[in-house]
């Protein structure tokens, strides 16, 4: 009796990037236009990787924000996973896109309205099949999508009319393309320090992490959420996290800020899908101590 591979998943999104102030007039396709464009995606990859075609193809018909993809676990692709192993036909080369019916789409699959703002905006895709023939298909697609991976002019005219949004890019994207975009915008933004929590939150979750550089707020990932500690502005000073050489008033002012980057830092994290809690540290006591106390 031949050996049954186990199935393993690629996953991937399509990135539609809009026009400069323009948002979408519509965040979720029906489930006949999701089928639609399935169908073209899955040409899109096939012409880059020819052997994707021999794979399953899932795609959700819906606009996310990057950081419901990046959380750990990939819980929207978990959950696409599971409807494309459940989803009725022959096994082996399905194209399935799932769209909002009457009942709209299943609940994990449901954008949210915090995030629905972005200049980015994400469909969930994934090939799913024999597990060697995933890995290979999966690392010839790290190698091209990101320098050739422009969806087809048919493609994004078809998500353009559908989602009512002006595009100026449509592109295919792995998870692992996806973070790397995510890194360099952190970076612009002023947040690469938090980067690497996020990042071992995704890649490692049962691993640990520190960001220890003051004057950035102290946090430590570890056990699957991110604990920062809270100072008050005596062991904020005593720490080494507040300016030297500056007034009072100054100091203050420093303190008031450094406040708001960690409710900035605690506020990106759960965006991510990543538990935080403040652990109060008090003057007088190691922090990095306290962030580690059972």
């Amino acid at each position: 009796m031949p050996m049954t591979r186990p199935a393993l998943s690629c996953l991937a999104a399509v990135a539609l990037e809009l026009s400069p102030g323009a948002g979408a007039g519509r965040t979720r396709l029906g489930p006949e236009a999701a089928g639609a464009l399935a169908a073209l995606v899955a040409r899109d990859l096939a012409k880059l990787v020819p052997e994707a075609a021999e794979l399953d193809l899932g795609l959700v018909a819906a606009l996310f924000d990057p950081v419901e993809l990046l959380r750990p676990g990939y819980r929207l692709h978990a959950e696409l996973e599971r409807l494309v192993a459940r989803a009725p036909g022959a096994a082996g080369a399905r194209v399935i896109g799932f769209g909002a019916g009457a009942e709209g789409l299943p609940a994990p699959l449901q954008p949210a309205d915090e995030h629905a703002q972005g200049p980015l905006r994400l469909l969930p895709l994934l090939l799913r099949g024999d597990a060697e023939r995933v890995a290979r298909v999966g690392d010839q697609l790290e190698q091209v999508l990101l320098d050739t991976g422009m969806a087809g002019a048919d493609t994004a005219l078809l998500a353009q009319d559908g989602f009512q949004a002006r595009i100026e890019h449509a592109r295919l994207l792995t998870l692992n393309d996806l973070a790397a975009m995510m890194a360099m915008q952190y970076e612009h933004a002023g947040l690469a320090p938090l980067w690497p929590l996020v990042e071992t939150a995704l890649l490692a979750p049962a691993g640990e992490e520190w960001l220890d550089a003051p004057p950035e707020p102290l946090a430590r990932y570890a056990d699957g959420g991110v604990r920062i500690a809270l100072l008050d502005i005596d062991a904020w000073a005593e720490g080494g996290f507040a300016p030297a050489g500056v007034d009072a008033e100054r100091l203050t002012r420093a303190f008031e800020q450094f406040q708001m980057r960690q409710r900035q830092f605690a506020t990106v994290l759960e965006a991510h899908g990543i538990p935080v809690t403040f652990d109060h540290c008090p003057a007088g006591r190691d922090p990095r101590g306290v962030l580690t106390e059972a």
